[in-house]
């Protein structure tokens, strides 16, 4: 992709993945996180990536990641909803409830009438999020590799020109990408992480992604 910045928010391990992959493709990257020293050993082996503020890393993005917990994206962007305006945001939470998996199933603090993804567009509407990433673990989630081929990764959103520029990112880290639609289409891409999760909760087994086949 051309050479822009990228503005990670997150600490965890979707986030450094992710930071790392945009590295590797030559962007500039700036993590935001509240807990710097969370991300030590991380930048010690990627000395390139800048750490700062959720905040800064908001400011600096021409595009941004939004790779936290779920239940704290909503307040998280409205935050940085300044910084926000115009921007591509790539949503890769899911809306997972603090309640533990039932046989092998995880629970969700939203429904399917109203995706996470969803909330955050009506909240920070000037911004254009695009949900993607969330379908897969972060193992898997830059340069996949399947004897099958490349796997297929489920995005939406409104902005046809920020689905563009994430369609972009997704082929240079691996993906074939299905672009859903709309927002509304985010109801059904997030419970993907639900059904994705139950090999691995079920057999310990996680080494596994989505193909969308065509006649």
């Amino acid at each position: 992709m051309t050479k822009s910045k990228i503005g990670i928010l997150g600490s965890g391990q979707v986030a450094k993945v992710l930071a790392t992959g945009f590295l590797n493709n030559g962007q500039e990257v700036m993590v935001g996180t509240r807990d710097q020293g969370k991300l030590s050993e991380w930048q010690g082996a990627n000395p390139s990536a800048k750490l700062g503020s959720f905040g800064e890393a908001a400011e600096f993005g021409d595009m941004i990641v939004l790779a936290v917990k779920g239940n704290v994206a909503e307040s998280l962007v409205v935050s940085l909803s300044a910084s926000l305006v115009a921007k591509t945001v790539v949503d890769a939470t899911n809306p997972i409830a603090d309640a533990p998996p039932e046989n092998g199933v995880l629970k969700f603090f939203s429904t399917l009438d109203e995706s996470l993804m969803e909330r955050l567009q009506r909240s920070v509407p000037n911004a254009n999020f695009v949900k993607a990433f969330n379908s897969v673990g972060s193992a898997l989630m830059v340069k996949p590799s399947f004897a099958d081929g490349k796997p297929t990764m489920f995005m939406c959103g409104n902005s046809e020109s920020a689905k563009k520029e994430v369609t972009k990112a997704l082929d240079d880290f691996g993906w074939e990408v299905a672009d859903m639609g709309k927002v509304e289409a985010a109801r059904a891409i997030e419970p993907l992480c639900i059904l994705w999760c139950i090999p691995g909760f079920l057999n310990n087994q996680w080494s596994h992604a989505f193909k969308l086949m065509k006649v």
